[in-house]
């Protein structure tokens, strides 16, 4: 193999890696996205919501809460329809009904498996606020499997485990959206 030819065998596979890592992020950031309470896109019924999460994974993925209060909270999920149903109880939940949910994420660490694949690892700052002025901070290390399909890249593979859950004061946030513009249109 010729010098140009080795370099651009190389290129090949940096822009493979590259392709990988970035389409990890874009399903992971969807996946926040959607999960975000108000949710940002008008539009969107509770069980439409559920299902556009549970349509980011695999068909044969796996959710699942790992460790203590994660594991015991949120167990574990097979297959984008039990994922959508878990999802789908967090909106229908009430008494106290969750009113504000934004996912912070942060540690970021992402590589490619193979040119079909990557993985990655993140920690997670949550804050839940709920209607009767109760709120928590709520913080937990991802780690996420992804993998291409024929319907683009989906999550093979999210596991959570809970770092700390706080209470915070109630009523603390004195300022708080109840609606959003941004994807209104």
């Amino acid at each position: 193999m010729s010098d140009l030819e080795t370099i651009v065998a190389q290129l090949g596979e940096d822009v493979a890696r590259l392709k990988a890592e970035a389409a990890a992020r874009k399903v992971l950031g969807r996946y926040m996205f959607l999960c975000d309470s108000p949710l940002p896109e008008a539009g969107i019924p509770p069980e439409a919501r559920a299902r556009a999460i549970g349509d980011l994974f695999t068909p044969d993925a796996i959710w699942e809460g790992v460790g203590g209060a994660h594991g015991a909270q949120f167990g574990q999920h097979r297959g984008p329809d039990e994922i959508a149903a878990h999802m789908g109880r967090f909106y229908a939940a009430a008494n106290p009904r969750q009113i504000f949910n934004t996912h912070y994420l942060c540690s970021e660490q992402v590589w490619a498996t193979g040119p079909d694949s990557a993985e990655g690892q993140w920690v997670q700052f949550q804050p839940w606020i709920y209607d009767d002025g109760t709120s928590l901070i709520r913080s937990s290390r991802l780690h996420v499997r992804f993998r291409e399909t024929e319907k683009g890249w989906k999550i093979a593979h999210y596991r959570t485990e809970n770092l700390f859950i706080g209470t915070l004061p109630e009523n603390w946030a004195h300022t708080m959206i109840t609606q959003s513009v941004l994807m209104a249109g």
